[in-house]
C-alpha cells in the first residue's frame, strides 16, 4: 500500500493494530469537539448540496428558460465560489473563523432572499456574487478537523468527513427535488435559504478550532506565512489530484444517467446512484480503518483506470457491478487528498490552502460534467466514463513530477522541512 507519510518516533501509538478494526474510529470520536463537529458537517452539508439542483429547476420551470441557461447560471456561481474559497481561507487566517462566517450567513440570506423574484439577468449576476461569498461549510469542516485532531488519527477523521459527505449528497438534492415537485421551487429556495442561514449560525455559535495546539500552538500571534513560502510543488501536486478527482466523479455523475437512458432503463438511476454512494460509503469506512495511510495520487489513478471501463456494461446490473472498485474510491480518494492538504499547509495558512484545496474540487465537478455530456452527446455514453477516467488519470500522472520534488523548506527559510510529518505523496512502503 501507498504511503502519504513517514510518521517519525512518538509519533502513532504503538498498540495500534496492524489489523482493520473500529477503534481508530472510536479514538477520534472520543477527542473533545470531534462528535459535534461531523455532526454538525453531516447536517450543515445538506442544504449546501440541495443549492444547484435548486437553482437549476427554478430557472427551468419558474423562469422558463432551458438547460442551457440554468447551466450557465450553476456555472457562474461555481466560478464565483472558486474564485471566493482561497479569499474567505485567507480571512479566516487572518481575522479569524466568526467573522468570516458572520459575513457569508449574512451574504447567504440576501441571495436567497432575493434569487426567487429576480429575472433571468440579474439572476446569473447575483449567483456570481452569491458564489464569492458562498458559506465554505466543506473548507471550515476539513480546516477544523486538522485543528482537532492530532496528525496521526487524522486519516479516520477525514474518512468520516468523507462519509457525511456522501451522506449529505444522497439527501440534498433527493430533498430538493421532493419539494419542488410537492410544492414549487421558490419554497424550495426558501427552504435551501432557511437551512443555509441555520447551517452558517450554527457555526458561528460552535465556533470550532482552526488552529491545533501542537506545533500551530502560537502561531496566532505570529505573522501569517507568505504564500510562496507554503505553496509549493508538493502542495500543488495535491490540488491537481484534487481537480482530477472530481472530474472523475464528475463526469461518471453525467456518464451513469446517459448509459441507463441509452439502455432504456432510466427508472433505474435512483437505485444505481444509491449503490454508487453506497460503494463510496463502505470504501470510506475501510479506509479509515487501514493502519497504514494511502498515497492519495495511487487512489486518484486507480480511481480513474477502474471508471475507464465501466461503460462496457450494458444493463443496469452489469453496471452496479461494474462500479464497484471506482465506486469504493470515491470517498478514500477524497479523504487521502484533504488529509495530505492538512500536513502540508502551515497552521498560519491552512485556511487559504483549504479554500484552495475546496476551489479545485469545485473546479474539477465543474470540468468533469461538461466534458462527459459533450464527449457522449458526439459519441457514446461508454465514452464518456472512458474520457473522464482517462482525464482524471492524466491529471494525476502531470502531477507526479511534482509530488516527487524533494521537502518543502520551512517557512522561515531553513533547510529543514516545514514539518516533522511531511506527507510522502508517492512512496509505497514495504
Amino acid at each position: 500500500m501507498a504511503g502519504i507519510a513517514s510518521y517519525p518516533p512518538g509519533t502513532m501509538n504503538p498498540e495500534v493494530p496492524t489489523t482493520m478494526t473500529l477503534e481508530p474510529y472510536r479514538r477520534v470520536l472520543a477527542l473533545p469537539g470531534v462528535r459535534p463537529l461531523i455532526l454538525l458537517a453531516l447536517l450543515a452539508r445538506v442544504p449546501v448540496t440541495a443549492a444547484g439542483i435548486t437553482l437549476t429547476l427554478h430557472v427551468v420551470l419558474e423562469l422558463r428558460h432551458g438547460y442551457g441557461a440554468a447551466g450557465l447560471v450553476g456555472a457562474a456561481s461555481t466560478v464565483g465560489s472558486a474564485l471566493g474559497a482561497p479569499l474567505l481561507g485567507r480571512l479566516v487566517d487572518r481575522r479569524g473563523l466568526r467573522l468570516m462566517l458572520g459575513v457569508t450567513t449574512v451574504a447567504e440570506a440576501v441571495f436567497w432572499s432575493v434569487a426567487p423574484v429576480l429575472p433571468y439577468p440579474a439572476l446569473l449576476v447575483a449567483a456570481f456574487a452569491g458564489g464569492l461569498l458562498t458559506l465554505p461549510v466543506f473548507s471550515v469542516i476539513r480546516q477544523s478537523v486538522a485543528a482537532l485532531v492530532p496528525e496521526a488519527q487524522r486519516r479516520p477523521a477525514y474518512a468520516l468527513d468523507s462519509m457525511s459527505v456522501e451522506l449529505s449528497f444522497m439527501a440534498g438534492p433527493a430533498l430538493a427535488v421532493f419539494v419542488i415537485t410537492s410544492f414549487s421551487a421558490q419554497v424550495a429556495m426558501a427552504a435551501v435559504g432557511a437551512g443555509t442561514v441555520l447551517a452558517g449560525v450554527a457555526l458561528f455559535a460552535l465556533n470550532p478550532p482552526v488552529r491545533g495546539d501542537e506545533a500551530d500552538e502560537g502561531a496566532s500571534t505570529a505573522p501569517a506565512p507568505r504564500r510562496r513560502e507554503w505553496l509549493r510543488p508538493r502542495l500543488v501536486a495535491l490540488l491537481a489530484v484534487a481537480t482530477a478527482t472530481t472530474v472523475v466523479l464528475g463526469g461518471t455523475d453525467v456518464a451513469l444517467v446517459a448509459a441507463l437512458r441509452e439502455a432504456g432503463q432510466v427508472s433505474w438511476t435512483g437505485a444505481v446512484v444509491a449503490l454508487w454512494a453506497g460503494y463510496s460509503l463502505a470504501g470510506g469506512f475501510v479506509f479509515g480503518m487501514v493502519h497504514r495511510p494511502l498515497s492519495p495520487l495511487l487512489l486518484t489513478g486507480l480511481l480513474g483506470a477502474f471508471t475507464i471501463p465501466v461503460g462496457l456494461a450494458g444493463d443496469w446490473r452489469w453496471l452496479c457491478l461494474a462500479m464497484v472498485p471506482a465506486g469504493a474510491l470515491c470517498a478514500p480518494s477524497l479523504a487521502a487528498g484533504a488529509d495530505a492538504v492538512s500536513r502540508l499547509a502551515p497552521a498560519g495558512a491552512r485556511g487559504e490552502a483549504m479554500g484552495l484545496h475546496g476551489s479545485a474540487l469545485t473546479v474539477g465537478m465543474a470540468v468533469g460534467a461538461p466534458l462527459a455530456g459533450s464527449v457522449i452527446d458526439a459519441t457514446t455514453p461508454a465514452w464518456g466514463f472512458a474520457v473522464a477516467g482517462l482525464v482524471g488519470g492524466g491529471l494525476t500522472l502531470a502531477a507526479l513530477p511534482l509530488a516527487h520534488t524533494g521537502r518543502d523548506r520551512t517557512v522561515g527559510g531553513s533547510d529543514e522541512p516545514a514539518q516533522a510529518d511531511q506527507p510522502d505523496l508517492v512512496r509505497v512502503p514495504d
